[in-house]
């Protein structure tokens, strides 16, 4: 009940100090191509009781965030990279779901949509159509990113933990790391 308590407080002092900001909805015009880009990262076995990871995303279109998550995972991980690539195929789904609302609406997207991964692993996962003994663990239903980095739909880029914005969904980070993140 007190660690309750605390969270409670924690997000009423969140929303105090946040009142002034907002989305930034202002889209970049550059080129006249439709851009979907995405972060995602995860945590590893973030829930002390459960052992589940956190999973946390945020997608953008024409560089203005059109959705974002901050979710515990279904299951329980057995590594960073498997955590890292449960979180990867979350925001791909999520991605796909978007560009086919997009064509349905006769708006056509550049391809391939980069998603920015800060774990090699997951990014070797993702690329590679072989698992190894290390990596056979790991459930075959996240397999289907492959399939969509293949046909260039998607493709898995690495991106520094300091530059990934969905850094903000996953754990508490500094005032500056959070204004960093926020701005963008």
């Amino acid at each position: 009940m007190e660690g309750h308590m605390k969270e409670l407080c924690r997000v009423i002092k969140y929303a105090i100090d946040t009142k002034n900001k907002g989305l930034k909805l202002q889209p970049e015009d550059t080129d006249n191509k439709w851009r979907i880009k995405a972060y995602s990262d995860a945590d590893f076995a973030g829930d002390k009781e459960t052992g589940i990871s956190v999973t946390g995303y945020i997608i953008y279109f024409m560089n203005v965030p059109i959705c974002w998550r901050s979710h515990g995972q279904k299951g329980v991980t057995l590594s960073m990279t498997e955590a890292e690539y449960v979180a990867c195929s979350e925001v791909v789904k999520e991605i796909l779901f978007i560009v086919y609302l997009l064509r349905h609406m006769k708006i056509e997207v550049e391809l391939p949509i980069r998603v920015n991964v800060d774990n090699i692993g997951a990014i070797f996962l993702a690329d590679n159509q072989n698992s190894s003994d290390r990596t056979k663990h790991v459930d075959i239903c996240y397999h289907y990113i492959r399939q969509y980095i293949k046909e260039g739909t998607i493709m898995i880029e690495f991106v520094r933990s300091s530059e990934n914005k969905s850094d903000i969904f996953m754990k508490n980070v500094t005032s500056e790391t959070f204004n960093k993140h926020a701005k963008n």
